[in-house]
This record gives C-alpha cells, sequence and structure tokens, in this order.
C-alpha cells in the first residue's frame, strides 16, 4: 500500500479539489446537438433594440460671435447650360430685280403716242370734214412729252371756226376737238345768238387750248395735254356786243350762255363753267375726255 502511493507524486490540496470538480461537471453539449429556434434573430454586437428611441444629436455650440448672424441656404446647383442650337446659315438676298426703266410710265396712255410715218384715214378724213364746214387750219409738229404726259401725234392750228368766225387766239387743237368746236358753233352757239341777242357770232375768245399740264388740282394729267380741251372765255357778235363768260352776266347775256351751256353736254363729254369751281369762273371749259358708256360730267 504504501508502495503504491509512492508511486503518484505529491499533489497539493487546491489541485485536488479543481481535478474532483472537473470530474463531478456534467460534459458540455456538442455545438453540433445545439440547435436554435429558425425564428429567433442573432443579435449583433452592440445593436439596439429597433423599439427603443434612439436619443437626438445633442445641439452644436456655435462659435464665438455667430450668435445674431442669419444663414442663408446656399443656392441650389443649377443644371449645366445646354449648348444653343446652331441656326441653318439664311441664303443670300436675292438682288433686286432693276426696274425695266428708270422713267416713270404715264398714267394715260395716250402720252405715248407718236405719229406713223403716214397719217391715218381717220386723221385725213376729219380734215375733209373741217374743210366742208370752212374751217381755216394749217398743219403743226407733233407734241410730245412722256416726262409730263402730254402728246397730239396729229396737231392743227385753228384759225377759223367756220365761214367768217374767227378764233382768238388761234388754237393748237387735235382734229376730232376741233371739228366738234366747229359743229357746235354752226349747231348750237348760232342759233342761240340769233334767238336771245338777235345778232350773230362773228368770233370767238378762246382762254386755253393745248398745254402741257396736269390739271389744277394736281391729279391725272389735263386734257389740254392730248389738245383734247378748249376754254371759251367771250362771244364777240355782229353788232358789236361782247358776251362774257362770268358769274353774274347781264341777264339778256346770261339766257344765251346758259342755252349755250347746257346745250354743250353732249357734244362734249365734260362741260364746266361759272359755280362749278373757282378754275372755271370766267369761262367754259370743254373737253372730249373719254367716259364710261360714252357719259357725259356737266357742271
Amino acid at each position: 500500500m504504501m508502495a503504491a502511493f509512492q508511486f503518484f507524486p505529491p499533489v497539493s490540496f487546491t489541485w485536488l479539489i479543481v481535478i474532483l470538480g472537473a470530474l463531478l461537471l456534467p460534459a458540455p453539449t456538442s455545438a453540433k446537438t445545439l440547435k436554435l429556434p429558425a425564428s429567433a434573430p442573432i443579435p449583433e454586437m452592440n445593436q439596439q433594440p429597433e423599439s427603443l428611441p434612439r436619443e437626438p444629436p445633442l445641439p452644436q455650440k456655435r462659435p464665438a460671435g455667430e450668435d445674431n448672424l442669419i444663414r442663408t441656404p446656399e443656392a441650389a446647383p443649377q443644371p449645366p447650360e445646354q449648348p444653343k442650337a446652331e441656326r441653318p446659315e439664311e441664303p443670300p438676298p436675292r438682288p433686286e430685280a432693276k426696274p425695266e426703266s428708270t422713267k416713270q410710265k404715264p398714267s394715260d396712255p395716250r402720252a405715248l403716242e407718236i405719229p406713223a410715218a403716214t397719217m391715218p384715214a381717220k386723221e385725213t378724213a376729219c380734215r375733209e370734214h373741217l374743210k366742208a364746214l370752212g374751217v381755216e387750219f394749217e398743219e403743226r409738229k407733233a407734241e410730245h412729252d412722256s416726262k409730263v404726259g402730254c402728246s397730239i401725234p396729229y396737231p392743227i392750228l385753228v384759225e377759223t371756226l367756220g365761214a367768217s368766225v374767227e378764233i382768238k387766239p388761234a388754237a393748237e387743237l387735235n382734229c376730232l376737238m376741233a371739228e366738234t368746236v366747229a359743229r357746235f358753233l354752226v349747231d348750237i352757239v348760232q342759233p342761240a345768238a340769233k334767238d336771245e341777242l338777235d345778232a350773230e357770232v362773228k368770233s370767238v375768245n378762246q382762254a386755253s387750248a393745248y398745254v402741257c399740264r396736269p390739271r389744277h388740282d394736281g391729279g391725272k394729267i389735263s386734257e389740254h395735254a392730248f389738245g383734247n380741251a378748249l376754254d371759251i372765255a367771250a362771244f364777240n357778235l355782229t353788232d358789236g356786243a361782247r358776251v362774257e363768260v362770268s358769274p353774274v352776266p347781264p341777264k339778256k347775256h346770261g339766257k344765251f350762255l346758259d342755252r349755250v351751256r347746257k346745250a354743250a353736254c353732249g357734244p362734249f363729254k365734260t362741260v364746266l363753267g361759272p359755280g362749278a369751281d373757282s378754275d372755271h369762273a370766267q369761262h367754259f371749259h370743254l373737253d372730249l375726255e373719254p367716259r364710261r358708256n360714252g357719259g357725259t360730267f356737266c357742271q
């Protein structure tokens, strides 16, 4: 027996208690045999439950001197500027069309009339009519001014309006106007003078025949510019009396002038006189201006 206790080396009392305690404790369960419920989450280190409220952050102390400083929010960043779309190049301007002529074309086509190499048949016939009426005339050179708008391709200078009836001064007219005035004198003026004045017309004083100008109102070209108008200022009678066209003539002269003026509206397309306007207060204006449907303008 003594020999058996002598086999083990000497052990202190403290270590003996440790060894006995280890032998008496149950064996630890293996990690492989330990199972946890699937729904139980495994808490992480230092993780707080969601149900617990988080503590608000403590306010930061403002630096000295900034207690009363009002801070404005910083401007929101702007999106980068998009490049502007390039405009298509405009086509070069077209060159302006050059006018056909620098001269202004006249508004009346009669201003473009020029004499032909041979006188037209109607002009020749008109001259034969004048000779039959006893009208004395002479041929004149053609009148033409395209800038103003005047033209008489075949003018004549009329010296008498019939047998023993002069026109003073001689009047430059186109042939048709001269023929119309001569027939007017024979058919209207002479009978009216005999009935109202017991005399015949010996001569006529004209105030205007051919004149290259526009009308007095500055509008259209005047019929005088075509030798197509005549202004009569007075009638001289065989008894020596003189009947002047005026706003207030003597009563006897007035009846004669009214009869002549009214009868002129028909052979002539335009008849103006005292009362029409201030330009015609001292004469009768007679012309053959072409009008629609052969109408007349008498005032």
